[in-house]
């Protein structure tokens, strides 16, 4: 059985491709994750699969009906089955993604997304599955995209490179900027060999081998580029 397991909704299955790549492929391949890609045309009934309709209330553009939407997550996880997913609809009115949310989305055995489109889906879906499973509405950030799917693809991104052997090292994760281990600051700039590059050179304290001085340089580097890009960072 796999560590982990997530089912996907959307009205563009080959949107989600990608996540067959790079590391979330090998971690499918392998066997440490599910992912599942379901169109929600496939809950529909009428001949045109019609998914959305014009808003209560007007305005512009259209909203999915919730009822697709239920068809959907009735079949993925009956009502009667007392296992049940954790809900993730992306929405520019949800709570901010952090990396903080990333390490707990990783530890949860079952992650169904449902990806809005158009003015996004009706509100009564969230309210339905509320009722029996966790629902989670995250925003990327403040800017609007045309749908859920490019969320969905980075947040798998951020969560599965945090499960247990996803990574070759483990102490990648645990380094990288937000995290812990460098007090939520961003990481330090990173270098390879050569040592000098078309007239530029490596930091002499890289070179050096003293681990604490580097310890210390990289401790200095993390701040300074954390007041310089986001100094709401170091707020606190």
């Amino acid at each position: 059985m796999p560590d982990q397991a997530v089912d996907i909704v959307t009205i563009f299955p080959e949107y989600l491709a990608p996540l067959r790549e790079s590391l979330l492929g090998r971690a499918i391949a392998r066997g440490q994750l599910r992912v599942d890609v379901h169109d929600l045309r496939s809950w529909t009934d009428d001949a045109h699969r019609t998914v959305d309709d014009t808003p209560y209330g007007g305005g512009p553009g259209m909203v999915m009906l919730a009822e697709p939407w239920a068809r959907a997550l009735d079949d993925l996880a009956p009502p009667e089955s007392s296992a049940q997913p954790r809900l993730i609809v992306p929405t520019p009115t949800g709570r901010r993604f952090t990396q903080e949310i990333a390490a707990e989305l990783a530890q949860q055995k079952w992650l169904l997304f449902a990806c809005g489109r158009y003015e996004g889906i009706d509100a009564r879906l969230t309210d339905y599955a509320g009722q029996r499973m966790v629902v989670d509405e995250i925003s990327l950030g403040d800017y609007v995209l045309c749908g859920g799917e490019v969320a969905v693809l980075v947040i798998m991104e951020a969560v599965a490179r945090l499960m247990p052997g996803v990574l070759g090292n483990a102490a990648s994760a645990a380094e990288d900027s937000f995290t812990d281990t460098v007090d939520g600051l961003l990481e330090a700039p990173v270098y390879t060999k050569p040592a000098t590059w078309r007239g530029l050179n490596v930091p002499e304290v890289l070179l050096s081998g003293h681990h604490g001085n580097i310890a210390d340089w990289r401790r200095q580097q993390s701040v300074e580029l954390t007041r310089r890009r986001r100094p709401d960072l170091l707020e606190g």
